[in-house]
């Protein structure tokens, strides 16, 4: 599996398997199909309500927990200092692991302070239950400001991204400081399989929509998380890493974009500059 070098020194898998909204059996069965197949990063949340499912996968395969690279994140409302503390230890708990790979604030809180969010992240990184640490739906205000507190600590800031929310400022930016990019929702909730335009690449090149959006993040140095559930499609995901596309296929994509975000709660705070 081909990996990215984060700034915590740690490698991260460029594919994952994103697991919301999975829950039960069919949560722990997809898990557990897709370790099978190849996949080495599985990404869940507290919101998800899927951890025990996404832990008795893990349980029940025989991969070393060395090898493998699971991400969770903390809810908006335990952002605080005591409660983010708390928050983190129910994870490992409910996954039944002793560390994380990667722990993220799910979503800002302007209620709470950053700077006191990041404290408790920044001792259970010292402690060993985290190795990196990130944050998710974060715009660059949100992170100047973590950086600002913390000019090192932050490694990941996952976000919707696919081609019709194309944030090149936003990936710029994370370039420039050196945090990796996840993109959730990559494959836009569905919609790149309604688009005509996708459509006639796939059917001149041979390759499926999946395989093309994914490539285009890829090679944009973006992590990729889809979520799948059939092993057809899991299986489809986890092939585009020794997929080729042309540039001049790819470049196809950054056309498309809309502005549109599929994931917009009321308590985002997207509109921070």
């Amino acid at each position: 599996m081909k990996t990215v070098v984060l700034n915590s020194g740690y490698e991260m898998p460029v594919l994952g398997l994103g697991t919301w909204p999975l829950k039960g059996d069919e949560c722990t069965e997809v898990v557990k199909t897709a370790l099978q197949l190849g996949y080495r990063h599985i990404d869940t949340a507290a919101d998800y309500e899927n951890h025990e499912d996404v832990g008795r996968a893990l349980q029940e395969s025989d991969i070393e927990r060395s090898d493998l690279f699971i991400t969770s994140k903390v809810s908006r409302g335990d952002l605080h200092y005591d409660d983010f503390l708390r928050a983190t230890e129910r994870i490992l708990a409910e996954l039944a692991v002793d560390y994380l790979d990667l722990l993220l604030i799910h979503w800002p809180n302007k209620e709470i302070p950053l700077e006191e969010t990041l404290e408790a992240m920044a001792r259970l990184q010292e402690e060993g239950k985290v190795r990196s640490l990130g944050v998710s739906n974060f715009t660059e205000a949100h992170i100047r400001q973590a950086m600002r507190a913390f000019p090192d600590l932050i490694s990941v800031n996952q976000v919707e991204f696919h081609p019709y929310l194309y944030q090149k400022e936003l990936l710029d930016f994370c370039r420039e400081h050196h945090i990796v990019l996840t993109a959730y929702s990559p494959l836009a909730q569905g919609k790149i399989f309604r688009d005509d335009r996708i459509r006639v690449l796939t059917e001149k090149y041979g390759f499926s929509a999946a395989q093309l959006v994914l490539k285009w993040l890829l090679e944009k140095g973006i992590v990729v998380i889809p979520k799948a559930s059939s092993p057809g499609h899991l299986k489809d995901n986890l092939d585009v890493l020794n997929l080729e596309i042309g540039p001049e296929v790819l470049a196809e994509l950054d056309n498309m974009d809309e502005n549109l975000r599929l994931i917009l709660p009321s308590f985002h705070e997207f509109d921070l500059k």
